[in-house]
C-alpha cells in the first residue's frame, strides 16, 4: 500500500489548534495571507528556495530564543562538533511544540503541500500529500516517525553548519522553513545561509540566501524538479550555514516530518 492510500490515526503529541489560543491561530492566519504564494512557488521551482520577508517580527525572534536555555521544551540537544555536523549547537523541542512554533508550523503546511504535491508529480512519485499537518503527522507517527523535529540553532563567533539534509525516516516533506532569529550587522556578522544544488552531469552550484531578522526561507530539504533537455532533472539540494564571524546567529527550523 502506498502511504498516501494508508489508514492510519491522527497523533495525539501535538496540540490542536482548537487547544491554543485562537486569537494566535487566526493572527498567524492572516500574517499569511499577504504573502505571493505563487511568486514563492516560482522561486522555488527555480532555485530550490523562497523567502518570507518578516515573517516574524523583533519581538516575537526574542522570545523564540530566548526559550534555548529552557530545558524542558526540549527533547535533546546537539554539539555539531561532536558529530562532525560543524560548530555550535541546536536543540529540539519536545512536544507539546510552545504555541507560536506549533501555529506557524500547522499553519505553513497547508500553504506548501500543493507545492509538494505538484513536486512529487513532476519527478513521478505516487507519494502526495493530504491537506491538514495532522494527517501529514499521523502518517509519520504510524511508520514510528514520533519525535518532533523543530529545533532553534545558536552559533557563535567561529561557528559554521556542514552543508546537510534533514531526513529523518521514510515519510519526508520536501520543504522546511528557516527563520533567522538574530539581526544580521547588529547581532552578527557572517552566518550567512548557504544551498548548493547538483543538476545531472554538472558540477554544484551554491546560493547565499541574504535574510534579515525575522525573513524566513523556505527550501527544498532533498530534491527539487527542474526541466531538463530529455525531460525532469532531479536536482539535488543541500544546506547549511557559513561561518559567524563575529557575534551569536539563531535561528528557528520548521521541518514538517517527525523523526524516527
Amino acid at each position: 500500500m502506498s502511504a498516501s492510500a494508508a489508514t492510519v490515526r491522527r497523533p495525539q503529541a501535538e496540540p490542536s489548534c482548537a487547544s491554543r489560543d485562537g486569537a494566535l491561530d487566526a493572527d498567524v492566519a492572516a500574517r499569511l495571507e499577504r504573502f505571493d504564494w505563487r511568486a514563492l512557488e516560482t522561486e522555488l521551482g527555480a532555485e530550490g528556495c523562497g523567502v518570507l520577508p518578516g515573517l516574524l517580527q523583533r519581538d516575537e525572534c526574542e522570545a523564540l530564543r530566548a526559550l534555548y536555555d529552557d530545558d524542558e521544551r526540549f527533547r535533546s540537544r546537539v554539539i555539531m562538533a561532536r558529530h562532525g555536523y560543524g560548530r555550535g549547537e541546536y536543540r529540539y523541542f519536545a512536544y507539546p511544540l510552545p504555541d507560536p512554533v506549533a501555529a506557524w508550523r500547522g499553519a505553513l503546511y497547508p500553504r506548501l503541500a500543493p507545492v509538494a504535491n505538484r513536486w512529487n508529480e513532476a519527478l513521478g512519485s505516487a507519494v502526495r500529500y493530504p491537506a491538514a499537518h495532522a494527517d501529514f503527522l499521523a502518517r509519520c507517527h504510524a511508520a514510528g516517525q514520533t519525535q518532533p523535529t523543530p529545533l532553534l540553532l545558536r552559533y557563535g563567533a567561529g561557528d559554521y553548519n556542514c552543508l546537510h539534509q534533514d531526513l529523518y525516516g521514510e515519510h519526508v516533506f520536501p520543504l522546511q522553513v528557516i527563520v533567522l532569529l538574530a539581526a544580521p550587522g547588529r547581532e552578527f556578522e557572517g552566518g550567512e545561509l548557504v544551498l548548493t544544488e547538483q543538476r545531472p552531469r554538472m558540477q554544484s552550484r551554491p546560493l547565499v540566501v541574504p535574510l534579515a531578522q525575522g525573513d524566513a526561507a523556505v527550501i527544498a530539504v532533498e530534491r527539487r524538479p527542474m526541466p531538463g533537455t530529455r525531460g525532469t532533472w532531479r536536482v539535488a539540494m543541500r544546506h547549511g550555514v557559513a561561518k559567524v564571524r563575529r557575534g551569536a546567529r539563531h535561528a528557528l527550523g520548521i521541518i514538517f516530518h517527525d523523526a524516527a
